[in-house]
């Protein structure tokens, strides 16, 4: 076993455990993950304080420790979704649409709603208890212009004990009149749900300009102000996702190198800034990317949905960039990290690439906790850990029972389950060790 301090009352959680290490890479290195078919999760106050092989430990249990059985169950790390936008949960699966058009059709109208205090709590029930039915346990999620959806998603979070990341979104043009702040609103309403939320339990903030072309000159420098004086908070938004939206960022910030470097220029790049999509990207932006500290968001369901092109993992990986993996519900097409491994797995095939399942688990796992510099606290079991995990289930289905049966490795069960998996296969989530969702 592997061991920490172990003070106070305990609990014991028995199953298969699998977890990463480091990047396995494309060829799936054994040596950056660990497996035990038979392990046991030793959980003290919410957190990690052993795993390993399950006898040796049992052995040495207090009697009377209370041990939760999932033998014949494989405990993953929970899942960690680093990109999504919890308002868009009702335009999922919307027809026919890239990406400004989807904005304008869907987007603008269903985010119209979220001033609504009603509206957004309601919203923010029903995608967290999603989230958990998916597995995924962490979240950086971006919400509305309206501090109270923001107040929705964190006061929802913090009921039930999540880690989870938000910010109000910034928006000062190029949207309807009804989705506008200004400069000093987007400031001082940004300021004020820092000082309110930030590091409040489990909770933390992100300055969230939604993209370069919906804020002025005049906002971001205000947004990068509130990064400064906030250095400890993230920064979310959205970088080089379509071809058509990069032409616009070019005729609106002519002097700009490129999309990247409007947020550079209004000193928005930094460790703990996060962009999703970053597909139309060259290697002048990934260095950028690379000396800043910020990262990425790998985004396969929504990238091939709205037609917005193909990331280029390897090449991100290969110039030390952080990429976290992301659902971009609703431009996204599910909630489930299992499907999102499909699609991306498939991406990586139309590249002439491979994605050993183990890195996909670890982009799902510890390699978003590491895009949102959270690795400390999330990703695997190592002790110190907060111990948010999911428990799946290869008796989900028939076809995942019958196919799993004739798996002789864990790699070809884990791919099984990225192949054929989603909410089904998900049979508990448990947040700091309690269970939050069973199917």
């Amino acid at each position: 076993m592997h061991e920490s301090s172990m003070k106070g009352k305990r609990h014991a959680v028995r199953g298969s455990l699998f977890h990463c290490l480091c990047d396995p890479g494309p060829g799936g290195d054994s040596r950056a993950s660990e497996y035990f078919e038979d392990g046991l999760l030793l959980i003290e106050n919410g957190r990690i304080v052993e795993y390993g092989p399950a006898l040796p430990a049992l052995a040495r249990l207090p009697e009377n420790t209370p041990v939760t059985d999932y033998s014949g169950k494989l405990l993953l790390p929970g899942f960690i979704d680093a990109h999504i936008h919890y308002p868009q949960t009702d335009i999922i699966a919307s027809y026919g649409a890239q990406l400004l058009e989807w904005l304008n059709k869907y987007t603008f109208p269903t985010e119209a709603r979220f001033g609504d205090p009603e509206h957004a709590e309601e919203v923010a029930e029903f995608f967290l208890e999603e989230l958990l039915r998916n597995g995924t346990t962490t979240a950086m999620v971006m919400p509305t212009i309206h501090p109270v959806s923001v107040d929705a998603i964190f006061s929802a979070a913090q009921k039930r004990n999540m880690r989870l990341i938000s910010g109000k979104v910034l928006m000062d043009r190029n949207a309807p009149d009804n989705l506008c702040d200004t400069p000093r609103e987007a400031y001082e309403q940004s300021r004020l749900l820092i000082e309110k939320w930030h590091k409040r339990d489990r909770l933390l903030y992100a300055i969230t300009p939604r993209f370069a072309p919906t804020s002025t000159e005049a906002q971001l420098r205000e947004a990068g102000k509130l990064a400064a004086e906030y250095p400890d908070t993230y920064v979310h938004s959205h970088v080089a996702e379509n071809h058509e939206e990069i032409a616009w960022v070019e005729a609106l910030f002519p002097w700009s190198r490129s999309y990247l470097d409007v947020y550079h220029k209004f000193g928005l790049l930094r460790e703990r800034s996060l962009f999703a999509h970053g597909i139309h990207l060259d290697k002048t932006d990934r260095k950028l990317l690379e000396k800043s500290g910020a990262t990425l968001a790998f985004c396969p369901t929504s990238n091939t949905f709205l037609g917005s092109g193909l990331f280029d993992l390897e090449d991100t990986r290969q110039h030390n960039v952080r990429v976290g993996l992301a659902t971009d519900v609703g431009g996204g097409t599910s909630f489930n990290m299992l499907q999102t491994l499909s699609d991306a797995y498939k991406i990586q095939q139309l590249a002439g690439r491979n994605l050993a399942p183990t890195q996909g688990i670890y982009l799902a796992t510890l390699g978003s906790a590491q895009a949102l510099y959270l690795e400390d606290k999330l990703g695997n079991f190592l002790p110190g850990k907060e111990a948010d995990f999911i428990v799946l289930d290869d008796q989900a289905t028939p076809l995942i029972s019958r196919r799993t049966s004739t798996t002789t490795s864990i790699e070809e069960k884990l791919f099984v389950f990225m192949k054929l998996g989603d909410d089904r296969a998900v049979y508990a989530t448990h947040i700091m060790g309690e269970e939050a969702h069973l199917r």
